[in-house]
């Protein structure tokens, strides 16, 4: 393994020593370390990851962040927090909570959002249950390699028949160190006819080496609905990789927009399973790579039970020599008939360098179903940017509305303002141009978009 199991040099408002020596983690990170012993590091070799190349990160010689960031923690952030826009906002600077910079805020009846010290303390069995429960870390190495380094995390449940309005933040922040590795771990328990909008967001500095490994479990209950958003802006040196696994009751519903724009390589994993009828997956997807980002994300829609339907839409912007790789499953058990699921994969290419490997795929056992899949990859319209010069646009603001018509079929869905503002100052930035040459018009879910 590249890091340490026992980080040192944590300043005094670390909890490591309570929550490393609990039973619940010091059996989780056993379970991790076993099966990343059987694993290792996964390789090109490997069908799964043939597309995406971890040598960087395997030989990287990463270490357990130590620092709590100082005041450039303070300013990013100030920089990334939602504020009054959050129901509660829990930031983890180098993989640590902290406090201070965080909003407990107060979700009375609804529900707690705790560190995942806190809720050692405060819900031990409930964390004996389900954390650790769902994300499978003999069939994905580096979920179980941040599984056996856990030391700190996010909590949140919410009750039964609660509503909360406002979304939930989980800020991640690396923050100063260099060639260091953290492993986020966050647990969502909703409860029947519950609704909530969850927000991770994970974010560094540029310039530096650092390794992002975070593993995400929800579990919804029945009739719950789950709005996940998920925006990865990491600095332009890191590494993130992720697995999120989400296992849905009868009638639950989770809805997941997935945005990567930060990194130097990115590898998200995101599997939805169907743990009872009429449970319904929506999964949305933005890439926006420039330079020599390679981003990939590997999806799949688990049917086991019948009358679930799934729709998902990724898109991709790939500029200079970027790469990308999308592929999308959609597996259907015997038993899961009336299955209703769409899958559709589509690229933008902006270079002649840079490329795009989209691999959609089907596998069904069942026999009434309806699924369908589809990809397309291509460059920019040269007709429609000639046509939007020829009355008066600059040629830089043509290309740019172009690409952000492209990735609004996805930003327009997105109900969080501040996740949607933040993805759209982002492409205006990237051609120089005004935060204000945005589409603001905010659209529906529903697969008439697709």
């Amino acid at each position: 393994m590249t890091m340490a199991l026992e980080p040192k040099g944590r300043s005094e408002k670390s909890h490591m020593t309570a929550t490393e020596m609990h039973g619940v983690i010091a059996n989780l990170r056993r379970r991790g370390a076993d099966a990343f012993a059987k694993q290792g590091w996964p390789t090109t070799k490997m069908e799964e990851w043939r597309d995406t190349n971890l040598s960087a990160i395997a030989t990287g010689k990463f270490a357990p962040a130590t620092s709590d960031g100082g005041a450039a923690a303070v300013e990013l952030a100030k920089r990334y927090a939602f504020g009054a826009e959050a129901a509660v906002e829990l930031v983890f600077i180098n993989g640590r909570f902290d406090k201070a910079l965080s909003n407990l805020g107060q979700l009375g009846n609804a529900g707690e959002v705790l560190a995942l010290n806190a809720a050692l303390e405060k819900h031990p069995a409930l964390l004996e249950k389900h954390l650790g429960a769902y994300a499978d870390v003999n069939l994905h190495p580096l979920a179980a390699l941040s599984t056996s380094h856990v030391t700190d995390g996010a909590v949140v449940v919410i009750n039964k028949g609660a509503t909360v309005a406002k979304p939930i933040h989980l800020l991640f922040l690396s923050v100063a160190e260099d060639t260091t590795a953290t492993a986020p771990r966050v647990l969502v328990i909703a409860g029947e006819n519950s609704e909530s909008s969850v927000v991770e967001t994970y974010a560094g500095v540029d310039g530096k080496r650092y390794h992002t490994n975070a593993v995400t479990e929800i579990y919804a209950e029945k009739h719950a609905r789950i709005d996940h958003n998920k925006l990865q802006q990491e600095g332009n040196a890191a590494y993130h990789t992720a697995l999120m696994q989400v296992n849905l009751s009868e009638h639950a519903t989770f809805i997941s927009h997935s945005t990567s724009i930060g990194s130097k390589l990115t590898r998200n994993d995101l599997a939805v399973f169907f743990g009872g009828e009429y449970a319904e997956a929506t999964l949305n997807g933005l890439v926006l790579a420039g330079g020599d980002q390679h981003i990939d994300n590997h999806t799949l829609l688990h049917h086991e039970k019948a009358n679930c339907p799934s729709h998902e839409l990724y898109k991709h912007v790939l500029d200079g020599n970027s790469t990308a790789v999308f592929k999308g499953k959609i597996f259907v058990q015997k038993d899961a008939q009336k299955t209703d699921s769409k899958q559709t994969s589509k690229s933008l290419l902006l270079t002649d360098t840079a490329y795009m490997n989209s691999q959609p795929a089907l596998e069904i056992y069942a026999d009434d179903v309806k699924c369908t899949h589809g990809s397309t990859t291509g460059p920019i319209d040269e007709n429609a940017v000639f046509y939007l010069v020829s009355r008066g646009v600059s040629l830089a603001q043509a290309r740019h509305l172009m690409t952000y018509a492209f990735a609004a079929d996805i930003t327009r869905r997105i109900k969080v303002a501040p996740v949607r503002a933040r993805i759209e100052d982002f492409m205006a930035a990237q051609h120089g141009l005004p935060q204000d040459l945005r589409i603001t018009e905010e659209a529906r879910y529903d697969v008439k978009l697709l």
